[in-house]
């Protein structure tokens, strides 16, 4: 992926869980339902399906797109794909941050890396079904891209504050909108990464968390954004798996600005804002327990704000870049519909007003949509 110009390149990363349509419970079927599948929609421009830890879960990944439109589509083919896959298989395709109701505890998928993974953390992810949307954006070389990461950290917790989409846990709401967040805070190095140097630093940073024994491999961090391992990207990896198609595009889209604004500052000599680790965990736990509908906190600012200004505050960060590449009237209007509609943990709440089998018919129409705001019916 290329970093030059102003249209940097993404792509874009998506976990999914597989589920029973009646009773609702996850089942470890992935293998099955990626054969059916068959190859990638878009696998000549580099998308791909993928096993993940456990088998309930398949994630997707597109291809290398430098427009929101061509982005779109191949995010929108996938999991249309992949559901059309899971149905005949008499399975339902769910995009949400953890599963709503629970299922047998699904074995490993089988490879040696996630045997490792599993045996250093032995009951943290026996059960570690959660699922998250992950943005890819090009950048020149890895001493920028941890430099665009230093300037990214305000941001993360806005970014899933947005994309909240986790709020039950084996079958009880657990109180959080976004209960993947708090399952993941239970593993080292997660969080707001810290501030750091060079591409150098980073790699002793990570090493030595793999020499402590913490880390499986350098490529295990859980940090919310990083340097790709894989890739000449940053990697952002703040949000729970998103409901529809139209907000994983709204998460591209506002992560590319944030980014394409991160490489102005640098051009022009800006430094990264100084933040208060303890701030940024604070407000990473808010926008795990609030999504939306609730206040958040303000990492610079180090207090308790609306919401609403965050995001506000995001748009004016991004709108130049947008405006660049055309791209802001549609984000615009995607956020519209996601502030009106509510998180997708507010959205899965209402449904279960007519019980948690409601909410998993819910999320299998959510996920092959893609307008965020499209009216449910039960």
């Amino acid at each position: 992926m290329n970093g030059s110009g102003a249209r940097l390149t993404l792509g874009v990363e998506e976990e999914f869980v597989l589920a029973d349509p009646v009773s609702g419970a996850t089942v470890p079927h992935a293998g099955r339902v990626l054969a059916r599948a068959g190859e990638h929609p878009f696998a000549a421009a580099g998308g791909r399906y993928h096993r993940e830890l456990l088998g309930s879960q398949i994630e997707t990944a597109t291809g290398v797109c430098g427009r929101l439109d061509h982005l779109r589509r191949q995010i929108r083919d996938a999991r249309l794909a992949l559901g059309t896959a899971a149905d005949r298989e008499r399975l339902v395709l769910l995009s949400t941050g953890t599963p709503v109701l629970p299922g047998p505890v699904p074995v490993s998928a089988g490879n040696a890396r996630f045997a490792a993974i599993s045996r250093l953390y032995a009951g943290v992810v026996d059960d570690y079904q959660v699922s998250g949307c992950h943005v890819h954006v090009g950048v020149g070389d890895r001493d920028t891209a941890v430099a665009v990461v230093n300037h990214l950290r305000p941001w993360l917790p806005t970014l899933l504050a947005l994309s909240a989409n986790s709020p039950y846990d084996h079958g009880r709401d657990s109180g959080y909108a976004s209960w993947r967040m708090v399952e993941q805070s239970r593993f080292p190095g997660s969080g707001v990464p810290p501030v750091l140097p060079s591409a150098a630093a980073y790699d002793r940073a990570v090493d030595r968390l793999v020499d402590c024994g913490v880390l499986a491999d350098p490529a295990m961090t859980f940090w919310l954004a990083r340097p790709s391992p894989r890739l000449p990207t940053v990697e952002v990896r703040a949000a729970d798996a998103v409901a529809t198609p139209g907000e994983a595009v709204l998460q591209a889209a506002l992560t590319r600005g944030l980014v394409r604004a991160a490489l102005d500052d640098l051009a022009a000599g800006r430094e990264a804002p100084r933040t208060d680790p303890g701030v940024c965990a604070a407000a990473v736990w808010s926008a795990a327990r609030y999504g939306l509908e609730g206040p958040a906190v303000h990492p610079l600012e180090e207090r308790r704000v609306p919401v609403r200004r965050l995001l506000d505050e995001l748009m004016a960060r991004v709108a130049p870049a947008l405006e660049e590449t055309g791209d802001l009237p549609e984000v615009r209007a995607l956020l519209a519909k996601v502030t009106r509609a509510g998180s997708g943990a507010a959205r899965q709440r209402a449904a279960a007003s007519g019980g948690l089998r409601a909410v998993i018919g819910m999320l299998a129409r959510q996920t092959v949509r893609t307008d965020p705001g499209e009216r449910e019916t039960a």
